[in-house]
C-alpha cells in the first residue's frame, strides 16, 4: 500500500479484500507495438474476477509487496506472456491517478511472432495485434475493458514519439 505520494506506508492488502482507509496500491501495464502501429493486446480469461473474456492491453497487473514499478511489469509480463523484459533505468511513460492508486503504463514497440509467446492459462485465454481504429471499435462495443477513449488514443498517438522508449530485447524473446 502507498500514500498519495507513492511512499510505500508498511500496509499490505489481499486480493479482494477491501483497502484500508487512504491506503492505495500500484497497478501497472506494457503496451507493446509492433512497426505497423499495432497494438498486441490480450483476453482475459472467462473465469476471471475482475473484466472476464475481455481484452486488455499487452499485460498487466498489481504490484507485489515490496515491488517497484519496473519489477512488477517485468514480472507480469514474464508470466501472462513469457516475455522476459528488461527495463532497467526505463521509467514509465504515464501514469494515470485513479481513486484507488496509480497505474504506470510502458510503452514498447517490438515485432512479435504470436505464436512465439507462452500465455499464462489461468489469465489469458488469446493474443492478437490490433490497430487503433480495431481497438477504439472493441471498446465502443464493450469487448474491451472499459478504458477511457482518450486514454487509449494518448497510448497510440504516443507510439514513436515522446513516451516511447526502445529498450533491448533478449534475442531469445
Amino acid at each position: 500500500m502507498y500514500d498519495e505520494n507513492r511512499q510505500p506506508t508498511g500496509a499490505k492488502a489481499r486480493r479482494g479484500e477491501p483497502f484500508p482507509p487512504g491506503g492505495l496500491h500500484l497497478v501497472v501495464h506494457v503496451c507493446i507495438f509492433d512497426r505497423q502501429g499495432r497494438m498486441l493486446i490480450q483476453r482475459r480469461q472467462k473465469g476471471k474476477s475482475a473484466w472476464p473474456d475481455r481484452w486488455d492491453l499487452s499485460a498487466g497487473g498489481c504490484a507485489r509487496a515490496g515491488e517497484t514499478s519496473r519489477q512488477a511489469v517485468e514480472r507480469e509480463t514474464l508470466e501472462e506472456l513469457g516475455i522476459a523484459l528488461d527495463l532497467k533505468g526505463v521509467r514509465p511513460a504515464l501514469t494515470v491517478n485513479f481513486s484507488r492508486g496509480f497505474d504506470d503504463l510502458y510503452l514498447i514497440e517490438r515485432d512479435i511472432d504470436l505464436a512465439s509467446l507462452r500465455l499464462q492459462p489461468e489469465e489469458v485465454s488469446q493474443v492478437d495485434w490490433a490497430s487503433r481504429e480495431t481497438v477504439l471499435e472493441m471498446l465502443e462495443s464493450g469487448a474491451f475493458i472499459p478504458y477511457r477513449r482518450s486514454l487509449m488514443e494518448l497510448l497510440f498517438d504516443m507510439r514513436g514519439q515522446m513516451g516511447m522508449l526502445p529498450v533491448p530485447w533478449p534475442e531469445n524473446t
